[in-house]
């Protein structure tokens, strides 16, 4: 694709990140995904749920969601759709806790799970239905990706890989969701991450505890407080500086594209990894003035948003 191929023009009344933003999650409908499920496990006795779209492709695109996503979010299906139309399988992987059942073991997911995202490749990989494995990534989906192709050894079937509205610099985007202006979303967050706390002290009640939980009001109160201590980090500044993606996009052998919106309310200044992209001939680095955060409204006859036509066209260019 050439550099022009990568222009988005928001439809009229679409130019505001948070409208561009809200406005899928809500209204949009991606028909005609029907997903066949399939239950791995992990080497520490858990499992991770695979919802598989074949087509009897020998191409594959695993598609890794966003924070307190599934497989099932709209953004995912119009994905998994328009790849499929493209001449790819898909598989939408669901992290631990997000396919609708909570996990065995104590720990979750977060932005850095890049061993669970190596096993569902090396899964993957091992059916030897697939020729090329191609990666797509949303959110913190995306970060997770560009940390596992940077900072890994990513597997040599991953062909090229394309990223969403990545906070790769987790401190900068924490900072953000501070705002006034992004409490709505903040909340939800919380809210969701709060469910999944109650279901795991549950499970684990002498060794995870909610008591006090609306006293968080941010991601830095959350990751200090269950993300960090779970997961083997020091602290939240521990946990974002490890699990932070943009330091490691310099090293990424595969060929790449971030597409993160001028007006993502979520992405600090610092979110924007101009020079690390263009520290490497891998990395193409696409940053339209509108599309919020895993936005990009398009209306279209095959209601495909510009996002998605853009993931085709680059996986098959």
């Amino acid at each position: 694709m050439t550099k022009h191929e990568y222009t988005y023009q928001p439809p009229a009344f679409f130019r505001n990140g948070h409208i561009q933003s809200i406005f899928p999650n809500i209204f949009r409908r991606v028909t005609k995904v029907a997903y066949q499920r399939e239950r791995i496990f992990t080497p520490d006795g858990d499992f991770i749920d695979l919802d598989w779209s074949v087509r009897d492709n020998d191409r594959l695109a695993i598609i890794s969601h966003g924070l307190e996503g599934n497989s099932n979010r709209t953004y995912v299906r119009g994905m998994v759709k328009a790849v499929n139309q493209g001449g790819w399988d898909a598989m939408a992987w669901n992290y631990r806790s997000c396919s609708g059942e909570t996990n065995r073991q104590l720990r979750s997911y977060h932005n850095g799970v890049t061993d669970d995202l190596s096993l569902v490749i090396s899964h993957a990989k091992r059916l030897k239905r697939y020729s090329q494995i191609s990666l797509i990534g949303f959110s913190l989906g995306g970060n997770l990706t560009l940390l596992y192709l940077g900072r890994e050894t990513p597997d040599p079937i991953i062909t090229k890989t394309v990223v969403y509205s990545v906070p790769c610099d987790l401190k900068g985007s924490a900072k953000m969701m501070k705002k006034n202006s992004n409490l709505i979303y903040m909340k939800r967050f919380l809210i969701l991450l709060h469910q999944k706390i109650k279901a795991k002290k549950k499970k684990f009640p002498d060794r995870i505890d909610d008591t006090g939980f609306q006293k968080i009001k941010d991601f830095k109160g959350f990751d200090d407080r269950y993300t960090a201590p779970i997961h083997g980090f020091a602290n939240a500044e521990d946990y974002w500086q490890k699990c932070s993606s943009k330091p490691h996009i310099r090293n990424i052998p595969t060929p790449t594209l971030i597409v993160n919106a001028l007006n993502d309310p979520f992405l600090s200044d610092t979110c924007f990894p101009y020079s690390e992209a263009e520290a490497n001939k891998n990395v193409t680095l696409c940053t339209p003035e509108s599309g919020g955060h895993v936005g990009f409204v398009s209306f279209n006859r095959k209601n495909r948003y510009w996002s998605e036509q853009v993931a085709v066209d680059f996986l098959n260019a």
